[in-house]
């Protein structure tokens, strides 16, 4: 179990994905100052498929390591890459000062939904690559988790046995992918516990602030779209102020009702934003004051 995510209090993290040009990065820039100051657990960066961000993640994060106060976490992928070119990565991560790494196999470049098809020397599931980061180093490793399965798995059975398999090759914690009610994930953490393991399964949740993000995270992440949902936010379309309102309401409530289950904490995907990700943390009460008036110490990296 990590320092940062082993708390007694439930605590949030967030998931930034490398800036694409300089307007970007600006954005990216005042939203981590803006969260800096809450003092997330740990703050992520993303992959680009195939690699495509590989030098933007690694600078990002590196930045990240040296110019905050914050834990960070790279993303690395196997898609298109050997198992050389992997260990070069994990070596500039390493040498970046960045010890937390989220583990995947990743998604087609182009086509998210698309053939996965393995690099002739790469490797082919997400436990491999967790091995190939321990064996490298004493690196803190995550892993993602699918409350519905992944897209590919026969079933909700075969994709749990998928993930424990990660665990059993060295993952410290999951991260779920996104959804938008909480029997799904709830289902899963009992059929993990039900396995036999006690890693931590933090639920990732979008702030739900347009009708675009509604149907296209789902889309993405194979979570249904719940048709309760759909009919109690319908009267909003078409309203931008009105819908942000509503799902921020919606977003809130799922939040409260994952920590009344007991989740140890929330795994926000900001969009390289802080609004949303502020407004529910400051509802759920997440945030810790950086002097430690609240009693909670804030440690220094996520792995020891």
């Amino acid at each position: 179990m990590t320092e940062r995510i082993s708390v007694d209090r439930p605590f949030f993290a967030v998931e930034f994905f490398p800036p694409r040009d300089d307007r970007g990065e600006a954005e990216l820039w005042r939203a981590i100052r803006r969260l800096e100051v809450l003092d997330p657990a740990y703050v992520s960066v993303t992959y680009g498929a195939g690699g495509s961000s590989r030098d933007r993640t690694v600078r990002t994060v590196e930045r990240i390591a040296t110019d905050t106060t914050l834990c960070s976490m790279a993303h690395l992928t196997a898609v298109s890459h050997s198992v050389d070119e992997l260990r070069h990565v994990i070596g500039s991560l390493a040498a970046a000062g960045v010890r937390n790494i989220m583990a995947l196999r990743g998604d087609p470049p182009g086509d998210p939904l698309g053939e996965w098809v393995k690099h002739p020397d790469g490797l082919e599931y997400a436990d491999e690559l967790v091995s190939l980061i321990k064996r490298s180093g004493p690196f803190c490793v995550g892993v993602a988790a699918f409350p519905y399965g992944h897209p590919r798995s026969a079933d909700v059975e075969a994709d749990t046995e998928r993930l424990v398999g990660k665990f059993r090759a060295g993952a410290e914690f999951a991260v779920t992918q996104l959804f938008l009610e909480p029997d799904g994930f709830l289902r899963l953490r009992d059929r993990v516990a039900a396995a036999g393991f006690d890693q931590p399964v933090i639920p990732g949740i979008m702030p739900l602030t347009s009708e675009k993000t509604f149907h296209k995270g789902p889309e993405l992440s194979g979570s249904p779209l719940p048709p309760a949902l759909v009919e109690r936010l319908a009267p909003y379309s078409g309203d931008a102020a009105a819908f942000r309102e509503a799902g921020m309401e919606v977003t809130g409530e799922l939040c409260e009702r994952l920590l009344a289950e007991g989740v140890p904490g929330i795994h926000f995907y900001c969009l390289n934003r802080s609004t949303a990700t502020t407004e529910l943390v400051d509802r759920l009460g997440l945030g810790t004051d950086r002097s430690g008036a609240d009693g909670t110490a804030a440690a220094s990296v996520l792995s020891a």
